[in-house]
């Protein structure tokens, strides 16, 4: 009877949850001074903006060459880097840190400049009898965390909306 009772009740949860539906209050994150942007970056196609261009897409953000009264998005630098957190007992390194460190500023047209800075750190075992594999890994990994630090800035921006609220 109890295996009963519970199956029906988490069946209709189920289908509430997914038939009704629901979904956030408010879908546009971003304030509506931030739906268009100019992305600046010293190179457009290096993979960390490419995932702050496809973060930006996703959030139904247009993209627009630079304009006199339009907020700018400018990357400024990406930095990689990785230490050592444990080591096996030959001394060889098996667990590394990595991290990915992004800087962006933010101009916004007679409001001022707004830097926004994200470091996202990952744990990474590294194997070196199996180093093609873990150089593969890896090399998904930083590009997971790209995408993760592109997110970021954005969750940041949203931060910036008191600015645009007159006093």
């Amino acid at each position: 009877m109890y295996k009963k009772l519970s199956f029906i009740v988490v069946f209709f949860i189920t289908t509430m949850l997914t038939a009704c539906g629901w979904h956030f209050k408010n879908t546009e994150v971003l304030p509506k001074e931030f739906q268009t942007l100019t992305l600046q970056t010293s190179d457009q196609y290096s993979d960390m903006a490419r995932a702050l261009r496809s973060e930006l897409l996703l959030n139904n953000v247009k993209l627009v060459p630079a304009q006199p009264n339009v907020a700018v998005l400018r990357l400024n630098s990406t930095t990689n880097g990785s230490r050592v957190a444990s080591v096996f007992k030959q001394a060889r390194e098996a667990e590394k840190i990595l991290s990915v460190k992004v800087s962006t500023t933010v101009t916004i047209p007679n409001k001022g400049h707004y830097p926004i800075d994200v470091i996202v750190h990952r744990s990474f075992f590294d194997d070196s009898r199996a180093a093609l594999a873990k150089s593969s890994e890896r090399e998904m990994m930083i590009a997971d965390m790209y995408q993760q630090a592109a997110r970021r800035v954005i969750v940041k921006m949203v931060t910036l909306n008191p600015v645009f609220v007159e006093k």
